[in-house]
């Protein structure tokens, strides 16, 4: 599932933009250091927003579509802020095949935005995730930091409520 860029004001610090700049300088040169500075930028931002792709790109003499396209493959990175409610449905194939896709449709009917996206409230946020390692809790949904596994859609609701 490829990721979207959403609207949302960047509100970067400069304390942010020195941090960054200070780890661009580090690896700036070094093979393989796209992985590294992403991770990091994502530490510093919480995320990756275009403006930090660019500043990245230009910092390290790498072609924007390069860095977008790293950023954008690796499930480990997001383009979008995380929502105070952050929801993540494991689309791997243990939970798809229990039923997680009819899970992650049940979640974006109530919280109202597709995978990938965080409410203009900045509230709620939804991922499809893979495997989280939690197999034999197939299907399962992460709630922030809070684990449901051996999901229906009926429990979907409630489980949101909590959080509503």
């Amino acid at each position: 599932m490829k990721k979207k860029l959403t609207t949302v004001t960047f509100n970067g610090t400069p304390e942010q933009e020195a941090k960054l700049d200070q780890l661009i300088v580090e690896y700036k040169g070094v093979k393989g250091a796209l992985m590294p500075v992403l991770q990091g930028a994502q530490e510093i931002y919480g995320y990756l927003p275009i403006e930090v792709v660019r500043h990245i790109a230009f910092g390290m003499d790498v072609p924007v579509e390069e860095v977008y396209g790293v950023a954008s493959f690796y499930s480990q990175f997001s383009l979008n802020p995380k929502g105070q409610v952050s929801v993540a449905v494991c689309l791997g194939t243990a939970c798809y095949v229990k039923g997680s896709g009819d899970i992650i449709n049940k979640v974006s009917e109530i919280i109202g935005i597709s995978a990938g996206e965080t409410s203009s409230d900045g509230k709620y946020s939804l991922d499809a995730t893979r495997c989280i390692g939690a197999c034999g809790l197939a299907p399962v949904m992460t709630i922030n930091d809070e684990v449901y596994g051996r999901l229906t859609t009926d429990e979907v609701p409630g489980i949101l409520k909590k959080y509503m």
